[in-house]
């Protein structure tokens, strides 16, 4: 009975995994090199047509997006290749000198017809053509290989969509907001007794190695980026994008003031000489306000991955209360280090300076100044999209298209606010 338990177990982590990104795209993948393939086989003139499956396996990409870009760039690759494999078996045939000639020429069209990542295709076609007898027999062949891979693998990304990589983003986002948080429990907890300037060092060091935390949800978020760019099951992909990417501008901007807070706790370690980090009350203070701002970061980061629904609602409510409980916290702080600077002057600058970055992080996660950062970051975004295509955008407006943007743009500020 336990071993049927394990298997039922299993085969239901099996079916919730059948949704994941991973799990989708792989299956996408086979799909189309497999499609490609028995296609190839009935059109290409080549007996092993493996140039097809390997295009649309390299075609179909995470993202909609990349997918387009490639499938273009990779057949121009090709093509470009090929034209120069025709020329030299025309004029020089293939030597030693005339093959380093050969590549010389093809990595130099790769980068004339812009092809990026695929520059060293060309080259690759080039060769792959010149090195047989009849240059074109395979010259043709490779081409319809790669357009039928190329077109397959963009086929399949109209039948079988692309998977949505935001909710993996949202979770880099929550996952490097409780990594601050739980940064300024600790240093909450070490502002509210005696600690040597050596922990209040390592504290220092943790802050500094966020920015490789940052790297990596910059990556995931890209990607994110991507698979809403030209996806079918995506609606306001635009407003999707913008309120991740300043949600994550907000946080890189309150781990860069933490980590900036660290150093003046670690300096005023030092200068305390083993005593308390701050007088008795306002140790207890700074670790009550500390506490508060970090339930403030995971909450302004559920905020920033939740849908704009009532789920968004609710999660802005709840960021609305804990900043204004914190900030009345740092006003209760503020007047207790005034009181300590007037009856001693010591290390009046690191205190001061450990009130404002603690007002910076909470003015950065306010809601009316995040509201006023997405309208803005949503219109420069148009503006670019204006200027880089203008035909669409006069389309756009008369078919009445611009208007409801710019009526779901205010409504995302109000929900924002």
């Amino acid at each position: 009975m336990p071993d049927v338990r394990k298997w039922t177990a299993g085969l239901r982590r099996l079916i919730a995994r059948r949704r994941e990104p991973v799990v989708v795209q792989t299956l996408r993948s086979a799909f189309a090199a497999t499609i490609a393939y028995v296609v190839a086989l009935r059109l290409s003139p080549e007996p092993a047509p493996l140039t097809s499956p390997l295009t649309a396996l390299l075609v179909v990409q995470v993202t909609f997006y990349a997918t387009l870009t490639n499938g273009i760039r990779r057949v121009n690759a090709v093509v470009a290749g090929v034209v120069v494999a025709i020329i030299f078996s025309l004029l020089v045939g293939l030597t030693w000198w005339s093959l380093a000639l050969l590549i010389v020429s093809a990595l130099t069209v790769g980068h004339l017809v812009r092809v990026h990542e695929y520059v060293v295709e060309v080259a690759i076609s080039a060769m792959l053509v010149l090195g047989v007898t009849t240059v074109g027999f395979t010259a043709w062949a490779r081409i319809v290989e790669t357009l039928i891979g190329a077109i397959t693998g963009m086929a399949c990304n109209l039948l079988l969509p692309p998977p949505v990589w935001v909710d993996e983003a949202g979770r880099s986002i929550d996952g490097l907001a409780r990594k601050v948080r739980q940064l300024m429990l600790r240093m909450g907890e070490e502002a509210a007794g005696a600690v040597p300037w050596q922990q209040a060092a390592e504290r220092l060091h943790e802050a500094r190695r966020m920015d490789h935390d940052i790297i990596e949800v910059d990556a995931s978020l890209r990607q994110a980026e991507d698979s809403l760019r030209l996806n079918p099951r995506v609606k306001e992909g635009l407003l999707h994008r913008v309120v991740l990417r300043t949600g994550l501008d907000t946080l890189e901007i309150c781990t860069v003031v933490l980590r900036v807070m660290a150093r003046s706790f670690t300096d005023l370690a030092k200068a305390r000489g083993g005593r308390e980090l701050f007088p008795p009350p306002i140790g207890a203070t700074v670790q009550q306000v500390l506490s508060e701002v970090a339930d403030a970061v995971v909450s302004f980061a559920v905020l920033v991955t939740t849908d704009l629904s009532a789920n968004a609602e609710s999660a802005e409510a709840r960021l609305t209360a804990e900043l204004h409980t914190a900030a009345a916290t740092r006003d209760r702080l503020a007047e207790q280090i005034k009181q300590e600077i007037g009856s001693d002057w010591a290390n009046w600058q690191l205190m001061g300076a450990v009130l404002a970055e603690v007002s910076r992080i909470i003015d950065e996660m306010d809601t009316e100044h995040r509201s006023r950062r997405l309208l803005e970051e949503l219109d420069r975004v148009s503006r670019q999209q204006r200027a880089r295509l203008p035909r669409m955008n006069r389309l756009r407006e008369r078919l009445g298209v611009q208007e409801d943007l710019w009526r779901n743009r205010t409504g995302a500020g109000g929900r924002s606010r």
